[in-house]
């Protein structure tokens, strides 16, 4: 029997992947059977639980992967001198999470989906540990960008970079909450907010 390569092998995850985060965006997580997802990839029980044995862990995979590109969208942030500003790299996280990327095209299904998955932990103990080395490694690279913020001069000392981290964490995940309960979120609004805010000096030093 011929081997099967690994850019095979890596190919067919790929499309269970994909056809599964679909269907999770366009019918919502616990109404999405295995059944949904074997005709949405269009393959065999067989060859999708060679890779995945549930539902959860293929939802837990698809988090994985977003908090992947994430975190190396930040990582490469943190190498640029001068790095880019808050409103420069939310809004490219944004723009590619709920523009470039949307499974099944529909921006306010795949973010309900994304908040189903912040519910889901709750009661899934692995779904919570994959959104907790999540957030652990966003608050740490958002850290380390405001670390290079300050090498830069670009940002004063006087706040822990984590608390930075989780206020900018928390900023991304309001305006994916809005974007699932009332749709046509712009990502240049948030651009534009956070470019205001950056703006205000302090008016006892002017």
């Amino acid at each position: 029997m011929a081997r099967v390569s690994q850019e095979h092998l890596d190919a067919r995850r790929r499309q269970i992947l994909d056809g599964a985060a679909r269907c999770f965006a366009r019918n919502g997580f616990h109404a999405t059977s295995m059944q949904d997802i074997l005709r949405e990839a269009g393959l065999s029980a067989g060859a999708v639980y060679r890779y995945f044995r549930s539902k959860e862990e293929l939802i837990a995979a698809i988090a994985d992967e977003a908090f992947s590109a994430i975190r190396g969208a930040f990582d490469e942030a943190a190498r640029s001198t001068p790095p880019p500003t808050p409103d420069v790299l939310l809004g490219r996280v944004l723009r590619v999470m709920l523009e470039e990327q949307v499974p099944g095209g529909d921006r306010q299904a795949f973010a309900r989906l994304i908040v189903q998955v912040w519910t889901e932990t709750l009661r899934n103990e692995q779904l919570a540990a994959t959104l907790d080395e999540g957030y652990v490694g966003m608050r740490q690279a958002w850290s380390k960008l405001v670390d290079a913020y300050r090498d830069s001069g670009l940002m004063a000392a006087d706040v822990p970079a984590d608390h930075v981290a989780r206020t900018l964490i928390a900023t991304a995940q309001g305006f994916i909450a809005q974007q699932a309960l009332f749709g046509d979120v712009q990502v240049e609004v948030l651009e534009d907010g956070l470019r205001a805010l950056m703006s205000m000096g302090d008016p006892e030093i002017s």
